[in-house]
């Protein structure tokens, strides 16, 4: 199963990242769509999901949900928009993740590009794929591609996507 990660498009979305998503068997955003539109545009590619983010407006959120825990090929995947990392989790992240660890966790929000294991809870992987968009602190814009197979992540890439302006 082929991954496209991204997060933060805050209603931009351009045809390269289109282009880069291409072949991908789902597209997973993790929060900050901007815009209905920015969501349309990527069902358009492949299977979407994606969680609201801080800045969606009520639209965004009746399309899609503050937390979503799902199985992708035997992963068990957790993605939220804020959700802090490794050490560092926001208090209901933190009472999921103890209470079940998955073996994914994704987040956006921070803008910063992360991916780091947390053993803590059992090596689960933790990704942020920093921001796609153009709005925010952001120097490079940033998504990720990957690969799930037989519970496990692989062929992780990062694919950064220019400058932010």
């Amino acid at each position: 199963m082929k991954i496209g990660l991204l997060s933060d498009t805050h209603s931009y979305l351009d045809d390269r990242i289109l282009a880069l998503l291409e072949g991908c068997d789902e597209i997973w955003h993790a929060g900050d769509f901007g815009s209905v539109d920015v969501s349309e545009r990527l069902a358009q590619v492949a299977p979407l999901r994606g969680v609201y983010g801080n800045i969606d407006d009520k639209d965004i959120r009746y399309l899609h949900p503050k937390n979503l825990r799902f199985d992708c090929n035997g992963l068990d995947v957790l993605m939220t928009h804020i959700g802090g990392y490794p050490g560092k989790y926001a208090p209901e992240v933190r009472a999921m993740i103890q209470a079940n660890p998955p073996g994914l966790f994704i987040c956006g929000h921070s803008h910063t590009l992360k991916v780091m294991t947390d053993p803590k809870h059992g090596n689960l992987l933790h990704l942020n794929p920093g921001a796609a968009g153009r709005h925010g602190f952001h120097k490079i814009r940033t998504m990720l591609r990957f690969e799930v197979e037989a519970g496990k992540v692989q062929k992780l890439q990062v694919i950064e996507l220019g400058k932010r302006a």
